[in-house]
């Protein structure tokens, strides 16, 4: 399949795009609480019984729901409740990282469809959009016809001027600091009409978190997600919050002190980047850390003094956010196995029994529960939440 024909199939998005208030929240409850009748429709989104039933009606009739299995046992004719369409709305996301770049396909409810996955030494622009665009040609060469109109855009979960962070040189650096010009926008136009949606990676994960992860539990919580880099997000009256410029919840730069009294940031003393680091040293080929399936086994003696020093910066750190807003949750993901992030986490509660935290409301830390995929997943939710899901923080974004 040629650049021309990635066009023709990925231009012919004939959704309705941008929905309205009423919409966007009854899909936002329903997408947040599962599906349900069209009374519980009602009760939950204020609107009254025959508004609700319209606006879900023309949702249904769009495609976007779809009526699920009656709920039988009680007394009268049985209720049948709405629910979010897999198939009604679809979106690629590409996460670039450091060492990897994943692209995927999510559906409506929340499930990856399609995933492709490379590595590099690093992400230099054409070697990004070389794979973007070889992976839409795959992935859209595969999916079935009456889907393809569904898939409502791109979205690009990308570190914080990316440019900055680089250890190479020569004709490389060169070409690794070209990223400061790129519009993404643009380098997408050369081979898809889709819409692109550009996202703080950070930010991202948080998105995917809060829309298909334990942090649809909270209402207010810092996120941390610890890749190459730590980066994160902060959800705000139950919507992620991206701020003015997008970079809100950029946590990997707050301050640290380091053992010799030194001014640190938390990217330079809890990010994989460390770990990797130990790996070389002791002559292990640190790209064991970014393969898929993930397989640390063999690895818990630099593992461990990681995760213990790791922990003891995010306890801190946890504290200090908390200062600013009393955030109920710290909820704390990573690009790492399940069980690393399961003692990670259990480390930061107990250092945070003996932190000095007078004046704060301690925190619950929480585990995430979307994993390495986080921010592919996240950078396709946000054509999703962008178009068809409801943001609280819409006024507080504006200012």
């Amino acid at each position: 399949m040629d650049g021309d024909h990635v066009r023709e199939l990925s231009g012919g998005v004939s959704q309705s795009g941008v929905r309205d208030h009423n919409e966007r929240l009854i899909l936002s409850v329903i997408h947040r609480y599962g599906a349900m009748p069209g009374i519980d429709v009602a009760r939950r989104t204020g609107l009254s019984t025959q508004t609700a039933s319209i606006i879900t009606r023309k949702l249904e009739g769009d495609g976007i729901l779809r009526r699920g299995a009656p709920n039988r046992g009680k007394v009268g004719k049985p209720s049948i409740p709405m629910e979010l369409n897999p198939d009604g709305v679809l979106a690629f996301g590409l996460k670039i990282g450091r060492r990897s770049a994943d692209l995927l396909l999510l559906d409506f409810a929340g499930t990856v469809r399609a995933q492709i996955h490379t590595t590099y030494p690093y992400p230099l622009p054409e070697n990004v959009f070389r794979f973007l665009k070889d992976g839409l040609e795959t992935m859209l060469g595969h999916l079935p016809p009456a889907l393809l109109p569904r898939i409502c855009g791109i979205g690009i979960a990308t570190p914080f001027e990316l440019w900055k962070w680089h250890n190479i040189v020569g004709l490389a650096a060169d070409k690794f600091r070209s990223w400061k010009d790129v519009d993404f926008a643009h380098e997408v136009a050369q081979f898809s009409d889709l819409p692109a949606f550009v996202v703080n990676d950070g930010t991202a994960a948080c998105h995917a978190e809060h829309l298909y992860g334990r942090g649809r539990q909270f209402r207010d919580y810092a996120y941390f997600f610890i890749g190459s880099f730590i980066g994160g997000g902060v959800a705000l009256n139950g919507t992620v919050f991206e701020g003015n410029q997008g970079n809100a919840g950029a946590l990997g730069s707050m301050r640290s002190t380091g053992p010799l009294g030194e001014s640190q940031q938390l990217i330079d003393v809890a990010s994989l980047h460390l770990l990797e680091a130990r790996l070389i040293e002791a002559g292990i080929n640190p790209q064991i850390l970014w393969q898929t399936p993930q397989d640390w086994t063999g690895l818990a003696r630099y593992v461990d003094p990681w995760i213990g020093e790791t922990a003891q910066e995010l306890a801190k750190a946890s504290l200090s956010i908390c200062s600013v807003i009393d955030f109920e949750a710290i909820v704390i993901d990573g690009a790492f196995p399940p069980d690393v992030r399961s003692e990670l986490v259990e480390r930061v509660r107990r250092y945070l029994v003996n932190q000095d935290k007078r004046g704060l409301i301690e925190p619950r830390i929480e585990a995430g529960s979307v994993g390495e995929n986080a921010r592919a997943v996240g950078a396709a939710s946000s054509p999703i939440f962008s178009q068809y899901l409801l943001n609280t923080n819409a006024g507080l974004s504006a200012y």
